[in-house]
């Protein structure tokens, strides 16, 4: 039976590896800021096109630490996507600041650059661009109106490891970046896992700091901190892991294109590509008007599928305070979105069977 997502298959590829890194972490005795972060920190950033990669607890972390870094308030506004994982909304709340919305591409999904000015004032700090389901932002514009308006850019490129936006690693395009390595993503850790990345050296070390409860030398604080670091198990592992990134990033789009040539069924609408970007397909979200039947039906033909997202976070409970805005891009998406399977190790004879279903719908 066909699976939605599976990481098996790569795991068996470099079980050695893995199995090797474990083994010398454990034998070293340094589980906690140690070389084999050091070394993933140099191989992330250099992988990135930046100088500085700090590792972190998480995902959320990283946000809520490069907004920190960049400042970020009780007061200040944050402008982010209305359609995107709820982690950076929270972020923001975690700083104390409000998150504004503003409406994503109806075709890309990412962040609408020509809404951005309409929603910025005077207590607006941040702009948190979300290179959703792989795919880069339009960064050009967004950096040229954070420019305009003397705004901070921090890329939420969790979903984004190893996506190019001409020619431009994601992590690189902004002044400070959040990447997470929660064990689903292209590039997963074997638990929780973060990080921020940055050419800026103030920021980097405000955010080494942060992470470390704020200390700048062993007993010596400098700022409030917080207790968030990537440990070495984990960093060994990514380190190993990240080696083989293009190559799974390749077969992810090797299906994708798959789907986009070979998906002609008109009730399902596909996912584009903007010009000048290279996806990396953590998600392959197709649009149905009659979502829960084609889930169903793909159901019932054992083909499994995802929902990212099916509740606009400001229709969340948690974020009622927004509950009557009016976001229709984000509400259309949050009913029409579906995820299909994507993952490496999924079989062209699989990647067909699900196709001719689809297009049987």
């Amino acid at each position: 039976m066909i699976k939605f997502g599976r990481l098996d298959i790569m795991h068996d590829e470099i079980r050695g590896e893995i199995d090797e890194a474990i083994k010398e972490v454990i034998n070293n005795s340094y589980f906690i800021d140690g070389p084999y972060l050091k070394k993933f920190e140099e191989d992330f950033a250099k992988y990135c096109h930046v100088k500085y990669c700090i590792g972190v607890g998480n995902g959320l972390d990283g946000l809520k630490l490069s907004l920190l870094a960049l400042g970020v308030k009780e007061g200040d506004e944050v402008i982010i996507p209305s359609h995107t994982y709820i982690a950076t909304a929270l972020a923001v709340s975690s700083c104390g600041a409000t998150p504004v919305f503003v409406e994503v591409d109806p075709v890309t999904f990412n962040l609408d650059a020509k809404k951005i000015e309409e929603k910025i004032t005077n207590k607006t700090k941040v702009i948190i661009v979300v290179h959703l389901y792989g795919q880069c932002a339009d960064m050009d514009e967004i950096n040229k109106i954070a420019k305009k308006h003397n705004l901070y850019v921090l890329e939420d490129a969790a979903q984004a490891h190893g996506a190019l936006y001409k020619g431009r690693k994601a992590g690189s395009l902004g002044d400070i970046a959040e990447f997470s390595f929660y064990p689903g993503k292209n590039l997963g850790a074997l638990g929780d896992g973060g990080c921020v990345t940055t050419n800026n050296s103030d920021l980097a070390l405000k955010v080494l700091k942060l992470r470390n409860y704020g200390s700048s030398a062993k007993y010596v604080h400098d700022v409030k901190g917080y207790n968030s670091r990537l440990d070495e198990i984990e960093a060994a592992i990514l380190d190993k892991k990240l080696a083989h990134l293009d190559k799974w990033n390749q077969r992810r789009s090797e299906i994708a294109e798959q789907y986009l040539t070979k998906i002609t069924n008109p009730k399902v609408i596909l996912p584009k590509i903007a010009d000048g970007n290279n996806h990396i397909w953590h998600q392959f979200v197709v649009k149905v008007s009659k979502r829960e039947e084609f889930i169903n039906y793909l159901k019932e033909n054992d083909i499994p599928t995802m929902i990212h997202y099916p509740i606009a976070i400001h229709k969340q409970k948690a974020y009622q305070e927004f509950n009557d805005l009016n976001l229709p891009i984000a509400e259309e998406l949050a009913k029409t979105v579906v995820s299909l399977p994507m993952y490496y190790g999924l079989t062209d004879e699989e990647v067909n069977y699900i196709i001719e279903k689809i297009n049987k719908f």
